[in-house]
């Protein structure tokens, strides 16, 4: 793990003197590209483009101004430089998107594509609710289809979308207001995100920036607030992996998780190193770890971690939802086997956590939904499957607070019927999918080899629950935890049920 830490930083240096040194600057004004903010610069902004490309590569560089556009491409050499007090506006129309791949609509577009940049201290403005407003309007009228009928429309456009492309940098500017998912990148290499701001609030569904089966990416010293996923990997391809990944020094927020990876989690996640990051003020969980579509995770290292006014502090989760598992996910003819998701090796530590007993985003223009209310405070959770168990996982130097208060006349199961805790493999994979839970600390169920040290659990209030529930749990270690609670009595700090070779 420390050589792919070297790796990336590595990396790093390479992409900026590369991109600094060799870059020849071509102002915006050579193309006519025009500063007012009324002028459509389309095609003037890609004939640049095409031309600095052609020309062995540099930089198409932005001065004060407003530059209205809609899609471009991007090419292989060339980097967009955004000069403070830049700002590149996307159009509201609909019809300046281009759809890439039958499947994304973008603002700024780049596929198979090499040694590509946007950089500066500019700002990229998709305008998105009233582009969000003029998707859903098409669609009404029938001209867009919006086939998830959910009155938002599922596929509306991003600010940027790189696939296939390698030695990618985006570097210290401001993205907001997207229409959709601010950033994603699919299937690139050596991937740098470096001091950028995303403010991504303008819609629904607008994910901070998505790493889709990337290989060397590194992630850091970023700010972001969105209304859905911070920072979020995922797996789209049966064949593909997300892998040597770092995400450090970020601080985040969001109307759902903080750094979540595995909703879609097709071919799965390697090596993962989460490191020194802040997540405050988010609905759902600061991290959560998900192997539900058939994809295997392992290896992953989380480390300095603080969280606060967090729904969730930990959640992973086992699972095998989807519906075409046996097209994508159960049937991998090239090795002639069952494919079924795995979760293993995860290491989680120094982490600082505040759970409060109230909505952690309310107030916000979009909240995340109100859930089974009322409804007592989930625990932290490692939930694997009844035939297909978590394993290896590691918990050390861990702090989380509580609220306490649970009250038993809103429980659904109690420590003396925890068989009725639903399975649910083909749910929704987020921390409150189970309703209540019969811990308020930790809930451990179908997992192998978990190991707990310097773990302490508070809660500011009495809960009628024990701080620890373990149910079929084979093989673990659960040393030097400390729980304080107001009044506990003789409850059971740790409760074990169908559980083997425990040690406390």
């Amino acid at each position: 793990m420390q050589k792919i830490t070297i790796r990336l930083v590595a990396l790093a240096v390479l992409l900026t003197t590369t991109l600094t040194m060799s870059a020849k600057d071509y102002s915006m004004t050579l193309f006519g590209i025009k500063s007012d903010g009324t002028t459509m610069n389309t095609r003037s902004i890609q004939r640049a483009i095409d031309h600095i490309s052609a020309q062995g590569g540099g930089r198409l560089v932005f001065t004060v101004g407003r530059y209205l556009t809609g899609s471009i491409h991007l090419k292989s050499n060339v980097t967009l430089h955004l000069g403070e007090g830049a700002v590149l506006v996307g159009s509201v129309n609909p019809y300046d998107y281009d759809l890439v791949d039958n499947a994304w609509y973008a603002l700024i577009i780049a596929k198979k594509q090499q040694n590509i940049a946007i950089t500066g201290k500019g700002v990229i403005d998709g305008r998105g609710r009233e582009l969000g407003n003029n998707f859903l309007t098409q669609a009404c009228n029938g001209i867009i289809n919006d086939p998830l009928k959910l009155g938002r429309v599922a596929n509306r456009p991003k600010l940027i979308y790189f696939r296939e492309c390698k030695q990618v940098q985006v570097k210290g500017i401001r993205l907001q207001n997207p229409a959709f998912w601010t950033q994603t990148y699919d299937q690139c290499e050596d991937l740098l995100i470096d001091g950028i701001s995303v403010h991504s609030r303008a819609y629904w569904n607008n994910d901070g920036m998505d790493i889709v089966d990337c290989n060397g990416a590194l992630i850091q010293n970023c700010y972001v607030d969105a209304t859905d996923d911070a920072i979020c990997l995922k797996s789209h391809d049966a064949h593909s992996l997300c892998q040597n990944i770092t995400v450090r020094h970020n601080k985040m927020c969001s109307s759902a998780n903080g750094i979540k990876f595995g909703t879609a989690s097709v071919g799965g996640f390697k090596n993962i190193r989460i490191i020194d990051n802040f997540v405050f003020d988010t609905y759902r969980s600061a991290i959560t770890i998900q192997a539900v579509d058939g994809g295997e995770i392992e290896n992953v290292v989380v480390d300095s971690l603080t969280s606060i006014n967090t729904g969730n502090a930990i959640y992973l989760v086992l699972g095998q939802r989807r519906a075409d598992a046996h097209k994508l996910i159960t049937i991998d003819k090239e090795l002639n086997k069952i494919r079924r998701s795995k979760l293993d090796n995860v290491r989680i530590s120094h982490v600082y956590a505040e759970v409060p007993a109230t909505k952690p985003d309310a107030g916000y223009e979009y909240e995340g939904p109100i859930e089974d209310q009322p409804r007592n405070t989930s625990p932290s959770s490692i939930v694997g499957l009844a035939d297909n168990h978590i394993t290896n996982v590691s918990i050390s130097d861990v702090e989380i607070v509580y609220p306490g208060s649970g009250d038993p006349d809103y429980a659904k199961v109690g420590t003396d019927e925890l068989d009725k805790v639903p399975e649910m493999p083909k749910a929704y994979p987020e921390f409150s999918q189970h309703k209540e839970l019969p811990a308020w600390g930790f809930y451990v169920r179908h997992a192998d080899n978990v190991k707990f040290s310097n773990v302490k659990l508070t809660a500011k209030a009495k809960d009628y629950r024990p701080a620890v529930v373990l149910d079929d749990v084979q093989g673990g270690s659960f040393k030097k935890i400390k729980v304080a609670e107001p009044s506990a009595g003789k409850k059971p700090k740790i409760f074990v049920y169908k559980s083997k070779n425990i040690s406390k």
